[in-house]
């Protein structure tokens, strides 16, 4: 199994980063989002990263040129989704929308094309759960920005064929991504760490016990992190994180997962990270 065909479904954030590098390793992309106007602003941030790409000396102009043209924008699934050898979905961490949106897509897509969710947390086994084939379902969680960060990690469950998770694997470092493979488990490897350590961080500011400065200068210059969790957790988004520490906190019955009063309110509040402009940063519009 080759993949050079390749749909991502949800044009926000982690949509077009996926769409760029897919694009930027030769292979034809369709982007996909309900809202046109989504869309189109997705295809130029792929084209405003690829143009500082080009300015800082990193991106060849006709390496920029050739990867634009090898990414196009839909709002029709079937259009995007019908050729494709691998679709992944980026769409809001909600099991229901990605297993609807799955069993959607199935109905369009070859037999054998791979069905890859980019979740950070949910089961994996659960949205394959009552799709045709459920053997080519697999996790791969990229992360934010997508152009920039290097892991892959590839998430399989008990049922995902050997083939279409090694065929993955090799896509991963076409991307040229570093890819890790974990077992479908709450949370998988990073999520799992990486929450656990965002929870604490907000704890620790909410007893005042430092700054949200020197709680991230201590990851980061004491254990060599490149960014500190609570920086992090506004490069994520609270909101994204809120969920997923409450789902990991239930799956594992553990409490140290849970979100923190302090992060709950700044949610309720709109804070959210660097999307919003505000959270334990303040960041330029």
């Amino acid at each position: 199994m080759q993949i050079q065909r390749v749909a991502v479904i949800g044009a926000g954030t982690m949509g077009h980063g996926i769409a760029q590098v897919a694009a930027m390793s030769g292979q034809q992309v369709r982007l996909y989002d309900v809202d046109g106007q989504v869309v189109d602003r997705a295809i130029g941030r792929v084209r405003q990263n690829l143009d500082k790409g080009v300015e800082k000396g990193k991106v060849a102009t006709a390496d920029r040129d050739a990867a634009v043209a090898r990414l196009s924008g839909s709002t029709d699934l079937s259009e995007a989704c019908a050729e494709a050898d691998i679709v992944i979905e980026a769409v809001p961490e909600r099991l229901d929308l990605k297993q609807d949106l799955f069993r959607k897509v199935a109905s369009v897509v070859r037999e054998d094309c791979v069905l890859a969710t980019n979740t950070s947390s949910l089961s994996i086994a659960r949205i394959a759960r009552g799709l045709p084939h459920p053997a080519r379902v697999v996790g791969t969680h990229f992360f934010n920005p997508v152009h920039i960060m290097q892991l892959l990690e590839l998430v399989h469950h008990e049922g995902t064929d050997p083939a279409v998770l090694e065929a993955v694997r090799l896509w991963g470092v076409a991307l040229g991504k570093e890819c890790i493979v974990v077992r479908d488990s709450p949370g998988f490897a990073t999520s799992r760490l990486g929450v656990c350590l965002g929870m604490e961080a907000i704890r620790m500011l909410e007893e005042g016990v430092a700054s949200a400065e020197d709680i991230d200068k201590a990851m980061v210059l004491g254990y060599r992190h490149p960014v500190g969790p609570l920086r992090l957790t506004d490069l994520v988004g609270l909101d994204v994180r809120l969920h997923i520490g409450t789902y990991l906190a239930t799956e594992l019955k553990n409490p140290a997962f849970e979100p923190p009063r302090l992060m709950r309110e700044m949610v309720a509040r709109g804070e959210l990270g660097q999307k919003t402009g505000k959270g334990f940063y303040a960041w330029p519009g």
